[in-house]
């Protein structure tokens, strides 16, 4: 519209990334957001910079509220060869850690493993694999993509969060 003093632009894109640094729910960034400013309005006396600053993370948090936001955890692609005597329990292992199996193929005497798991599932788990398998199996863990987190999952980590936020204020 063509209301806003092109100084005051900066002030407003840094309102919303302030606003994205810290996510609404726990706190985390936000991702895959996208703000476009289309308009708004100037005051001789009463803009600043701080003004459009703070209208801009007002505007945004707003916004948010209404959009549902969602917490998302990072999902690993693990993949397990472990000998074949061992398949059932890694197969139960990683189902019990949220874990999708995407597929398996037999290779010799072993079983290679494919699947899908919540990075938050897999810490412990080399202690895990070796326990089940003699110390047999091996596995190759990286980043596959994000996905939403299950509400009771979300709920935890919000209440987690707002735990730390009044020990903090505690201190």
């Amino acid at each position: 519209g063509g209301n806003i003093p092109s100084e005051y632009i900066p002030s407003c894109e840094k309102g919303f990334l302030e606003t994205m640094e810290k996510g609404p729910l726990a706190g985390y960034p936000m991702m895959w957001v996208g703000v476009k400013l289309t308009d708004g309005r100037y005051h001789v006396v009463d803009s600043s910079d701080m003004a459009f600053r703070i209208c801009s993370r007002d505007a945004l948090r707003e916004t948010i509220r209404k959009a549902s936001p969602v917490i998302l955890e990072p999902i690993m692609k693990v993949e397990v060869e472990t000998p074949n005597e061992f398949q059932g329990s890694v197969i139960g292992d990683l189902s019990s850690r949220r874990g999708v199996i995407l597929g398996s193929e037999t290779r010799g005497d072993d079983t290679v493993i494919q699947a899908s798991v919540p990075l938050a599932e897999m810490f412990g788990y080399s202690t895990d694999l070796r326990s089940a398998t003699a110390g047999k199996a091996t596995y190759t863990m990286e980043f596959e993509r994000y996905a939403q987190t299950p509400k009771m999952s979300q709920e935890k980590i919000i209440a987690e969060r707002q735990a730390r936020k009044e020990a903090e204020k505690k201190k």
